[in-house]
């Protein structure tokens, strides 16, 4: 079996190699392809921040579980993405719903820019931020089914969502011909593509897995989930910043309202959960900053710093408002909240960008609602209706066709064990329990 797999792989790879072409077709910007590098690697290490954030949320006893689920999406993606992900999300269009196989295994890239992606920096530089995007959105949806899900099924399931859910929709909105890029739709660095997409799907998985066994666990690590954070909140300055794709000072801008949204958002999610509860929590602080850094994503690269406080405060109020009560409403078990968060602050992004979006910032974006532009606003709210119908549909037929042929949860004897053990047998901590072999 591993023969009829092995040969076919190495034939395909050799067929690739041969055809592909280094030969620079532009002028270089050495500072802007330092700064996009630089912007990926910032992206790229928010997804180990997302595996402590998510890991110190969990149960003690699937630590190892979530944290493996973040790190092995690093992999699978990484080399998804060479092979045929960037191609489809961004070489040529078919009917402005999906790439070509023109750029697969890296084919045909060069070592200089391509004119339309990239003017100053090479394609090959673009590709691998872009790459970085494609790997931390598959990871967010973890959080939606952590503790539950069998680790061959949460592969399966990666390496399609990437390629049938991600893909495309970064097609629709940053790829050369997507049907909403010509609509006009702004999203700055992953509003739809990445938050909704994330927080849809993640809802989509948690109503299919159902809920767990006990889904009113308290975090056991708040030290590892606010490091996590800090890492996402450093990241994310390469997240926006970076896609301003040069050093100018549209990239200038976004950092700022990154930074800005983020910390208006943090305010008033505590300030919200003090009214409510009485108490202040740290949970809430990095709750609250990870709700305004998704909602000003989409905005980053067209709002004012004033915009993006009203921006952000708005995001820490209506995320906590998901989290602490419509999520207990309407009974799902979203375990670390990637809907409440990232659902909704991302929907509240994007519709805030039709609002608040200034040509003053961005002359190559558009002027929303509260700069004399309603028709942006109607805009935005088609491509995020576009984004959650297409997301959360084909989540549901994904994770419908692989349970035809294995389970997509661990039992609830394995659950009450803890999947560190039960999927991976080892321990976060050395607390003197003795990992268990199925295998004897």
């Amino acid at each position: 079996m591993t023969k009829k797999i092995l040969i076919p792989t190495i034939i395909v790879l050799s067929m690739l190699i041969p055809n592909m072409a280094f030969a620079a077709t532009g002028k270089i910007d050495t500072g802007d392809t330092a700064f996009i590098l630089f912007s990926a690697a910032l992206v790229m290490i928010m997804t180990p921040g997302l595996a402590f954030f998510y890991g110190g949320m969990v149960n003690g006893k699937n630590v190892i579980s979530i944290m493996m689920q973040s790190f092995t999406i690093i992999a699978l993606i990484s080399v998804q993405w060479v092979l045929f992900g960037f191609s489809l999300s961004f070489s040529g269009d078919t009917y402005h719903l999906i790439g070509n196989l023109h750029w697969a295994g890296l084919n045909n890239i060069g070592l200089g820019p391509d004119g339309t992606y990239s003017s100053t920096i090479p394609l090959l530089a673009f590709m691998v931020y872009q790459l970085m995007f494609a790997i931390i959105t598959p990871a967010l949806i973890t959080g939606a089914f952590a503790e539950r899900m069998r680790f061959s099924a949460f592969i399966v399931f990666t390496l399609l969502w990437t390629t049938l859910v991600y893909d495309p929709l970064a097609h629709w909105v940053w790829g050369n011909g997507g049907w909403l890029k010509n609509l006009g739709a702004l999203d700055f660095a992953g509003g739809t593509v990445v938050h909704i997409s994330s927080g849809v799907s993640g809802l989509v998985a948690a109503l299919i897995l159902g809920k767990r066994k006990n889904a009113k666990m308290v975090p056991h690590h708040m030290p590892m989930v606010l490091m996590g954070a800090a890492f996402l909140w450093f990241g994310w300055f390469g997240f926006n910043a970076g896609s301003a794709l040069s050093v100018n000072g549209i990239a200038v801008n976004a950092f700022v309202v990154t930074n800005t949204a983020a910390a208006a958002a943090s305010i008033g999610w505590v300030l919200t959960e003090w009214k409510v509860s009485g108490k202040p929590t740290l949970l809430g602080a990095v709750s609250g900053a990870v709700a305004g850094l998704v909602a000003i994503t989409p905005a980053s690269g067209y709002v004012t710093a004033v915009s993006a406080i009203v921006i952000g405060v708005i995001s820490g109020i209506i995320c906590f408002i998901s989290v602490n009560y419509i999520k207990h409403k309407f009974g799902y078990d979203d375990s670390l909240d990637a809907f409440g968060i990232h659902g909704v602050g991302g929907t509240w992004g994007a519709l805030a960008t039709g609002l608040f979006a200034t040509k003053a910032i961005n002359p190559a974006g558009a002027n929303g609602l509260f700069y004399g532009n309603p028709n942006q606003l109607l805009i935005q709210f088609l491509s995020v209706a576009a984004t959650y119908i297409f997301a959360g549909v084909m989540s549901f037929i994904i994770l419908k066709a692989i349970s035809i042929f294995m389970e997509l949860r661990v039992t609830k004897e394995e659950e009450e064990l803890g999947l560190d053990i039960v999927e991976h047998g080892e321990e976060a901590y050395n607390l003197g329990f003795k990992a268990i072999d199925f295998n004897q």
